[in-house]
């Protein structure tokens, strides 16, 4: 078979294997420029209207910030606004970036003065990350990707400023040249660990997911590791994201489902720090996450 006909085969078997999803449409993983996303809350409720979604999660790093400020947008607009965060989280091999929905109540007064301590832990290795920097000859502040940074300042608010001076073309010049793991200027942080994460969340009435889980390509482990979550209090699993293929996310929702766990999904959108991917719909719309994923989830008992 020639490959235009294989091309045409495989949009043809996405689109029947896909068709279950394809209902009303939501997107509960997005950030705003109150973490690492480049676009402020009230535009991105606005964008989300215009997606024609029907309802949005703002999961930003750490922090409840982007959601507060979006709250009355969405309100005034008519969107449904659900309250999420994203927490980076490790085990003792690898790294987990692990979502959580608050869609009955907001987050207990314990929760966010347990992000108030994260948050000095990200301040400490910001420190150490502009000294590397200036060790390299590179006049990048703190106090510049704090500028950006707004709620949380993270590696991507270095990169922009790099950006900016004409130190390095893109933000993915930035990283692999400077910020990424093995450059010259990366700064270890010491993340939570997700065994501590997952009952800390269900504790403050939140619902712990796992982010990706395509990303972190744990192979014959993966199912192992999965079941191992869901015995400590794992919520979900998020089964559609922008960087996971058809297969995966048919993975994802058979271990979903073969565990007991939510499906969720969602663009991961960025703004202009992922200029290609479409808030809703992912790259070239291979996200469609449908709005009944919602209600599952908030059908899940809170603890």
């Amino acid at each position: 078979m020639d490959p235009p006909r294989q091309g045409a085969r495989a949009h043809q078997q996405r689109t029947v294997l896909l068709s279950e999803w394809l209902h009303t449409l939501i997107d509960l993983h997005t950030h705003t420029n109150q973490s690492d996303g480049t676009t402020a809350p009230e535009e991105l409720v606005a964008a989300a209207r215009a997606a024609g979604l029907n309802a949005l999660a703002i999961t930003d790093h750490d922090t409840f910030g982007g959601y507060l400020l979006a709250r009355p947008a969405a309100l005034e607009q008519g969107l449904e606004l659900v309250c999420g965060i994203e927490l980076s989280t490790r085990t003792a091999r690898f790294p987990v970036h692990l979502l959580g929905y608050f869609p009955h109540s907001e987050p207990t007064p314990g929760f966010t003065n347990w992000l108030t301590e994260q948050h000095q832990a990200r301040h400490e290795r910001n420190l150490k990350l502009a000294a590397k920097l200036q060790g390299l000859r590179l006049d990048v502040t703190l106090e510049e990707a704090k500028a950006l940074g707004r709620g949380v300042t993270g590696r991507v608010h270095f990169a922009r400023v790099m950006i900016s001076k004409g130190y390095v073309h893109d933000i993915k010049d930035a990283f692999n040249r400077y910020l990424a793991e093995g450059a010259p200027a990366y700064v270890a942080m010491e993340d939570v660990l997700l065994d501590e994460a997952i009952p800390r969340m269900r504790e403050a009435g939140g619902l712990p997911v796992i982010a990706h889980p395509g990303r972190m390509r744990l192979g014959a482990d993966e199912t192992e590791f999965i079941h191992r979550c869901a015995d400590r209090g794992l919520a979900g699993l998020e089964v559609i994201h922008s960087d996971h293929s058809l297969e995966e996310a048919l993975r994802y929702q058979r271990l979903a489902r073969e565990f007991g766990l939510a499906m969720t999904g969602g663009s991961d959108f960025h703004g202009d720090n992922k200029p290609r991917l479409k808030l809703g719909f992912g790259y070239e719309g291979n996200v469609r996450v449908p709005d009944e994923w919602l209600q599952a989830l908030r059908d899940l008992p809170r603890n």
